[in-house]
C-alpha cells in the first residue's frame, strides 16, 4: 500500500506494510487545510497545485515510480480516496504508470477492518494466556498454530523490559494490525 497522507497522518495510524511517500508535507497540509476551510475546496486545490512546484513533483514521482516497481501488485491511497490519491494517480499516468487507487481510501479501509474485528471477535473462540513475565508465554504461543500475539502487534515489552527496544505501536495500528490478524485467521 502506498499511502500519501501527510507524515502527521501516517504517524498517527496506517496499516502494516504501508510506505507512506506524502503528496504535500505537513505544513503543506496545513496551509491546504485552511485555505479549504477559509476560502472553499476550489482554491485550496489551486493552493495544492501551486505548493507542488516542479523539482518537488519530480521527486515525489520518483519516489512513487521507485515503490510500483518494488511494489507491483499494490494499491494507492489517501484519507477519503480523493484529491490527493486521484491528483497522484493523474502524475503516474502522465509518465505511463497505471496504478490502482483504493476506493473510499484510509477511511472506508478503517471503518471495514473495525467491523470485521467486531465480526471476529464475535465468531473466532478464543483462549487467553496469562502469567508472569518471562514465565514463557510467547514461546508458548509460536508454538500453536493458530494465535495472535497481542503483545507482539502492540510491540510491548512489559514493565521489566521498559522500553529497550521499539516503541509501543499507537492505538490505531495496534486496532488495525490485530483486525488483519482476525481477518486471515478467519478466512485461513
Amino acid at each position: 500500500l502506498l499511502d500519501v497522507r501527510a507524515d502527521v497522518e501516517f504517524t498517527k495510524g496506517a496499516f502494516p506494510t504501508s510506505v507512506n511517500i506524502p503528496i504535500l508535507d505537513d505544513e503543506q497540509r496545513r496551509l491546504v487545510g485552511t485555505c479549504y476551510k477559509e476560502q472553499g475546496p476550489e482554491a485550496a486545490f489551486d493552493m495544492g497545485r501551486d505548493l507542488m512546484n516542479p523539482e518537488i513533483q519530480a521527486q515525489r514521482i520518483h519516489d512513487w515510480t521507485n515503490f510500483i516497481e518494488a511494489h507491483p501488485n499494490g494499491f494507492l491511497y489517501c484519507f477519503r480516496g480523493g484529491s490527493r490519491s486521484n491528483i497522484a494517480q493523474q502524475e503516474l499516468k502522465k509518465v505511463g504508470i497505471d496504478f490502482p487507487l483504493v476506493e473510499g481510501g484510509y477511511k472506508a479501509m478503517r471503518t471495514f477492518l473495525i467491523e470485521d474485528l467486531e465480526k471476529s471477535i464475535k465468531e473466532l473462540p478464543m483462549v487467553m494466556i496469562g502469567g508472569r513475565t518471562g514465565s514463557g508465554k510467547t514461546h508458548l504461543l509460536k508454538r500453536l498454530p493458530r494465535h495472535v500475539d497481542l503483545e507482539g502487534l502492540a510491540n510491548h515489552r512489559g514493565s521489566t523490559f521498559g522500553r529497550l527496544v521499539d516503541e509501543e505501536t499507537t492505538q490505531i495500528n495496534f486496532e488495525n494490525s490485530l483486525a488483519i490478524e482476525f481477518l486471515q485467521l478467519r478466512n485461513a
